[in-house]
C-alpha cells in the first residue's frame, strides 16, 4: 500500500534542470523505485518530457505559496458525506477519487487494501476510524488535465 511508504515532500527543485520551483509553478513529480524504497523526482514543466521509464506514479500540481494564508477545509464529517453523495454519480467518480484522496492524505480516511473489482477496476478499501465506517472507491483518475483542474477548482470551492 502506497500509506506503507515514507514519501518524500517537494526538494523545491527540478530534477533535470535544478532551477528552483516557484510557488504557484506547476510541478510535475515522480515516485521511482530505489531497492525497498520509494525516491521522489520533481521536475518543472519546461523540463517534463513525460514520466521517465520505470516510474511507479506520477502527478502534476502547483507549488504552493508557503507565505498565504494556510487553506481551512470544511470538518471531516462534511467531506465524508459529501463521499457518501458522490457515490451515486456514476459521472463524477473521478471527483469521488480525487476527494479520497485528499481524505487519506488528511488522515480522515485510513487505507485498508486495494482490489481488483469484476470488471478489472481498482478499489481502494478505506476505514473512517472516528466513524468506525468502511468506504470502496473506485480508482477512476481524471481524464485528462482540463478535468483534473476543474476537479481542484470544485473541491476548493465546496469544502473551504
Amino acid at each position: 500500500m502506497l500509506a506503507d511508504y515514507d514519501i518524500e515532500r517537494c526538494t523545491k527543485r527540478c530534477a533535470a534542470t535544478g532551477k528552483t520551483l516557484a510557488p504557484g509553478s506547476r510541478v510535475y513529480s515522480v515516485l521511482l523505485r530505489d531497492g525497498a524504497r520509494l525516491v521522489r523526482q520533481d521536475y518543472c514543466a519546461e523540463a517534463w518530457t513525460g514520466p521517465p521509464d520505470g516510474a511507479v506514479a506520477w502527478w502534476q500540481y502547483r507549488v504552493p505559496d508557503e507565505q498565504a494564508a494556510r487553506r481551512h477545509w470544511a470538518p471531516s464529517e462534511v467531506m465524508l458525506e459529501f463521499l457518501e453523495r458522490l457515490a451515486d454519480q456514476p459521472d463524477q467518480q473521478d471527483l469521488r477519487y480525487v476527494l479520497a484522496l485528499l481524505m487519506v492524505r488528511r488522515r480522515i480516511l485510513q487505507e485498508v487494501e486495494v482490489r481488483q473489482d469484476q470488471q478489472g477496476r481498482e478499489v481502494l478499501l478505506l476505514h473512517a476510524p472516528e466513524q468506525e465506517r468502511d468506504y470502496q472507491v473506485i480508482a477512476v483518475p481524471p481524464a485528462n488535465d482540463q478535468r483534473a483542474q476543474w476537479i481542484q477548482q470544485e473541491l476548493e470551492r465546496l469544502l473551504q
